[in-house]
């Protein structure tokens, strides 16, 4: 990697980490439901009394501890993701408006898909490091060698089922996530790739599954 890409390789990561965080925001205004993982938060969120961008950041941190005896070691990415998506969240939240039509919400719920797939692309193809939640899964799968594919279901039902028994808020939105995050996932991450001949092989480890984080 030449080192004059690194200033674009850094822009990258942080503008996809904030659209990220950006793309969640949206998906709670919408109130049509969120990704499994924001489930999660948000029920979490309910019973603390804390903003569910705050959650994501110790939620994040919790599962970062988990790496350890997996053996993974986290990189600039990962460290940023933890924090960053969180903030970016509650930013974004203090500035979305509240109560909107369905037929807004509706466009929320779509923007904030779509945004996931791009903010996907940059984060990952900028070859940073995997998020914490990506991390806990191919670490899962590489000591128990099970698949992706089964490790990131088991692990996205789990948090789903928990989110929602706490409270977090599924629907439509929820349902369009787990479609379309795969494919818009592999469409963007070879798009933003740093090194195109490693992106096949991250589409593999990161989009195998029909649920995405």
């Amino acid at each position: 990697m030449a080192p004059r890409q690194l200033p674009s390789r850094l822009a990258q990561l942080y503008i996809g980490l904030l659209i990220y965080g950006l793309s969640g925001a949206l998906l709670v205004r919408s109130g049509l439901g969120l990704d499994p993982w924001d489930v999660f938060h948000q029920g979490i969120a309910e019973h603390l009394g804390l903003a569910i961008g705050t959650v994501v950041v110790l939620v994040g941190a919790a599962v970062l501890v988990l790496w350890v005896p997996l053996r993974q070691w986290p990189g600039l990415g990962t460290v940023s993701n933890a924090v960053l998506i969180g903030l970016a969240m509650n930013w974004s939240l203090a500035m979305l408006p509240h109560g909107a039509p369905l037929a807004w919400r509706i466009a929320e719920m779509v923007v904030g898909v779509s945004l996931c797939g791009v903010a996907t692309g940059m984060y990952i193809g900028a070859a940073f490091g995997p998020g914490p939640r990506d991390g806990l899964m191919t670490g899962l799968a590489r000591r128990s060698g099970r698949s992706i594919r089964v490790v990131r279901t088991g692990i996205e039902v789990t948090v789903l089922a928990g989110g929602w028994l706490l409270g977090g808020t599924v629907g439509i939105g929820t349902v369009l996530f787990a479609l379309a995050i795969g494919p818009l996932a592999q469409l963007f991450i070879p798009i933003f790739a740093v090194q195109p001949h490693s992106a096949g092989r991250v589409e593999v480890d990161l989009v195998e599954a029909p649920l995405a984080s």
